[in-house]
């Protein structure tokens, strides 16, 4: 079976110039770089779409659209899909594969590249020394402060270990199978969750968007932190509840906030409230935006569609998709 792919919401424009792509054969693969949101527009685009190739969460696969996708036949993704309609998708006979067995040390690497960027405030002193200013404030080291794990997962785990190589107290909150494995691992675990808020010098939140964790920190959670501490979030902005990240660092609790993630992406014109304040260090959603670990992901979901086109998908979210 010869397959016509697409991949929308490459911003990067990366995908044509990974090394995987060599291994499609026969199908063929249509990209396109832009964001578009209009359901009549993408339901254009997909018309002779047999596989969807999707980049996490950037487009929603909605009912509606599925509906005008009449070839469809398999989406395959890493990680979560809370933008996919699986049930839409299983009612129609698509396919949905998915899998969540990489680490992405990326994103955990540029968690740390954001913090030390924030505690020695050096987008600001870059931005001083271009327009032919010196510097005009100390920075915060690292050694003996405490950085706070929120989320003992995969990438918190990555985080924690760089915390420790720089010669930080690590204190984790997380659930509570996490924490057993945090204190096995060596580091402290919080006395309470509001310990976590209170105590950290650095908070770096790194849990899955689910219904239950949207909206988990609070305005009092953050009203909680040193006026000196960051807050870090490389994860889902709506991790937080909406518009108070913005207002905590208005009423200087916490001190700054260095942000990967947007509630409503790509954040154009940056008409972003946080992007409007000083204290706020902000990168274009570029966790796992990176050139090895893309090849992986993509290098993972082209072999999920080879394996559907000989007849053999695995990692399917609905097999009784398959029976349709």
């Amino acid at each position: 079976m010869t397959l016509n792919l697409t991949v929308l919401d490459d911003y990067a424009n990366i995908v044509r110039t990974l090394p995987c792509v060599n291994l499609l054969g026969d199908h063929s693969l249509t990209v396109y770089t832009d964001c578009e949101r209009n359901i009549d527009t993408l339901a254009d685009r997909l018309k002779f779409t047999d596989a969807l190739l999707l980049l996490r969460e950037r487009t929603h696969i909605t009912a509606e659209l599925i509906a005008r996708l009449p070839r469809l036949k398999m989406i395959t993704l890493n990680g979560p899909y809370p933008h996919v309609d699986v049930e839409a998708c299983t009612a129609r006979g698509i396919v949905v594969c998915s899998e969540h067995a990489r680490t992405s040390y990326a994103t955990a690497e540029l968690t740390w590249g954001l913090i030390i960027a924030a505690m020695r405030h050096i987008p600001q002193q870059m931005a001083r020394l271009k327009a032919g200013q010196w510097q005009n404030r100390a920075g915060t080291g690292l050694r003996g402060r405490t950085l706070g794990i929120y989320g003992y997962g995969r990438i918190g785990k990555q985080v924690a270990g760089f915390g420790k190589a720089f010669g930080m107290r690590v204190l984790v909150w997380s659930r509570e199978a996490a924490r057993a494995q945090a204190l096995a691992d060596g580091y402290e675990t919080a006395a309470t969750r509001e310990a976590l808020f209170d105590e950290a010098d650095v908070l770096s939140i790194h849990i899955r968007l689910l219904p239950e964790t949207r909206g988990m920190v609070t305005p009092g959670d953050l009203a909680r932190m040193k006026p000196t501490a960051v807050f870090v979030n490389t994860s889902r902005a709506e991790l937080v509840a909406e518009g108070a990240l913005a207002a905590a660092l208005r009423d200087g609790r916490p001190g700054c906030a260095a942000v990967d993630v947007y509630e409503d992406e790509p954040v154009m014109n940056a008409d972003n409230p946080l992007l409007q304040l000083d204290n706020v260090i902000a990168t274009p959603h570029l966790g796992y935006m990176e050139r090895d670990q893309m090849g992986n992901y993509f290098s993972d979901n082209i072999k999920r569609v080879l394996a559907f086109a000989a007849g053999k998908p695995y990692g399917v979210v609905n097999p009784a998709a398959l029976e349709v």
